[in-house]
């Protein structure tokens, strides 16, 4: 049985796990990330080759926070010599007068960005492969584009691991035992940190139950399609920025990205699926999502096959305002829960890092951290 003591122990090895651990280790805190699968394993929601990035929030706090990820992201880069962001920009795509776009364009404006305001003709002019009806509008977020997911991801646990840190995977938590010194049991061994991050995504409930503490989240399966271009190039990201309309299938958004993973195939994905068990991810069936997407690229994407040639899965963890979870165990103050990313998580696990390898050592984020405290369910949840 292996024996350990660290300063903090983090508990799954997924993209805000892993940025926290990145983030301890800078600050000099002997950290060991635990996690059940191998690394860079397919079974959660930090797997694949891209994801959207954007300033463009409709909720000021994401937009301000999203500000210093754009900033922390390009440190990454600079560190490990990799380029994780494609800069081509993200579109949002609605109505005139839509609230979500004002917001949007409210929040971007507040912290000085640039944002172009698109008629439909201009729209249409400059995004021929795009087609929506004569009342909608575009808002171009000229800092948005695309991240290199399992580049990121890989480039965080090689910063980690270079500056001390220590990965052991495929290494499943049995239990937490909570004290001043927290105790961390393994199928393989037992650890010992003065603190816990647990950032263990959809298996998040099912680890904390044991410590009294049972959060408001559902598990979804998420199937992304990738739908082929009928003239080679033309949503390509020279071409194609990523996109979002909100409620783009009501009530669901939709959301994509040009062609990059698989060449010549459009990424676009509705933003909900079928409830699952984490453990059985495969059921239900969820032929009603690319049913949707199906008649979605038919009307608007008139350059696209509307019917996927490849789908690809991935898993959300929703709050019941699709806001984070991040903050102290109600009882334990140095067991730090990390949760409920929401499906749009990603963009903004530079600055989530941050925050949590904050708490984790005794210090005061610098941001707002109100928002995604867990006091906010206390109706539903058992603290």
């Amino acid at each position: 049985m292996a024996e350990g003591v660290y300063d903090v122990i983090v508990i799954g090895s997924g993209v805000m796990g892993s940025s926290t651990a990145y983030s301890l280790a800078k600050k000099g805190k002997k950290t060991l990330i635990l996690e059940q699968f191998p690394v860079l394993h397919s079974r959660g929601s930090s797997h694949g080759l891209s994801r959207i990035t954007r300033l463009a929030y409709g909720v000021q706090h994401y937009t301000d926070m999203m500000v210093d990820a754009f900033k922390m992201l390009a440190e990454l880069e600079r560190e490990t010599g990799t380029e994780l962001l494609i800069n081509c920009g993200t579109l949002s795509i609605g109505p005139e007068n839509d609230e979500f776009l004002r917001d949007v364009e409210k929040a971007m404006t507040n912290v000085g960005a640039a944002v172009d305001v698109l008629t439909h003709k201009q729209l249409s002019r400059r995004y021929p492969m795009l087609s929506y009806p004569l009342n909608y509008v575009g808002l171009l977020d000229y800092k948005g584009g695309l991240l290199k997911a399992d580049c990121i991801l890989r480039a965080l646990q090689t910063v980690f691991r270079q500056r001390g840190g220590e990965i052991r995977d495929c290494e499943t938590v049995t239990a937490i035992h909570p004290g001043s010194t927290v105790t961390v049991t393994t199928s393989k061994g037992t650890y010992r940190a003065a603190s816990v991050v647990v950032a263990v995504g959809s298996w998040a409930d099912k680890m904390l139950r044991p410590l009294g503490l049972s959060l408001p989240v559902k598990i979804q399966r998420v199937t992304v399609c990738y739908c082929k271009e009928l003239h080679p190039g033309s949503h390509s990201a020279q071409q194609l920025p990523c996109f979002i309309e909100h409620r783009g299938s009501p009530p669901y958004d939709i959301w994509g990205l040009p062609s990059y993973e698989y060449p010549g195939y459009a990424k676009i994905a509705l933003h909900t699926g079928p409830e699952i068990s984490p453990d059985a991810r495969d059921q239900p069936d969820g032929k009603w999502v690319t049913d949707r997407l199906t008649a979605y690229v038919k009307e608007h994407f008139p350059g696209l096959e509307s019917t996927p040639s490849i789908t690809e899965q991935c898993i959300y963890t929703m709050t019941p305002d699709e806001d984070f979870i991040i903050d102290y165990h109600p009882q334990h103050h140095n067991i730090v829960v990390a949760a409920g990313f929401s499906g749009h998580g990603f963009k903004l696990a530079p600055v989530v890092g941050e925050a949590v390898s904050d708490m984790a050592t005794g210090r005061v984020p610098k941001y707002d951290m109100k928002p995604f405290m867990m006091a906010r369910f206390k109706t539903t949840a058992k603290l």
